[in-house]
């Protein structure tokens, strides 16, 4: 193959890196925006106002069910709904129905908050995801596998957007402050 065959080739492999490049940080930065807000009026995470919004939707059963609705896994739902806890803007309680079930709900001061709060990013990503035809959709699932195993990061934990788990240090003064309290 010559040089002009290759640059004829490379061409539109090069747009499409671009294009995906700038989809990723258009969504990239939509999700900083509306975590950064969240945080700036609200003191909580995207994340955190994500899970809340899901809670005005419908008590939780459980958290498991929780994370079936945030599309994420039981483990980054659990940790957010204990910062919200800690906020009083989530209760979790046993079931009345199965005493060996934990209930998650919204205090007042939870919904009051977000009443006042705009729509998480995340919502409206969800929402685009949905809008998508299903070949469209398996094809970005299909898209993004890949790239994520190219990048050597599939065994990373995917976690909530934004919403950091604490370092061993930190987590270790989060505990000693728990007992002191």
């Amino acid at each position: 193959m010559g040089r002009r065959d290759r640059a004829a080739v490379q061409a539109p492999r090069q747009a499409d890196m671009v294009a995906v490049m700038d989809a990723l940080r258009r969504v990239v930065r939509a999700l900083r925006v509306s975590t950064r807000a969240a945080e700036r009026r609200f003191g909580i995470s995207g994340a955190q106002l994500f899970v809340l919004e899901k809670l005005v939707e419908a008590p939780a059963p459980s958290v498991d069910h929780l994370a079936a609705r945030t599309l994420t896994d039981q483990s980054s739902v659990s940790m957010v709904l204990t910062r919200l806890e800690k906020r009083r803007l989530v209760v979790r309680r046993v079931s009345e129905e199965d005493a060996r079930r934990v209930e998650i709900a919204l205090t007042p001061a939870g919904r009051a908050l977000a009443r006042r709060a705009p729509e998480p990013a995340q919502e409206r990503l969800v929402a685009g995801l949905r809008r998508l035809r299903p070949t469209q959709l398996r094809l970005l699932a299909r898209g993004l596998a890949a790239l994520v195993h190219a990048l050597e990061v599939a065994g990373e934990p995917a976690g909530m957007f934004f919403e950091e788990r604490p370092s061993p240090r930190r987590l270790g003064r989060e505990r000693r402050g728990r007992r002191s309290a």
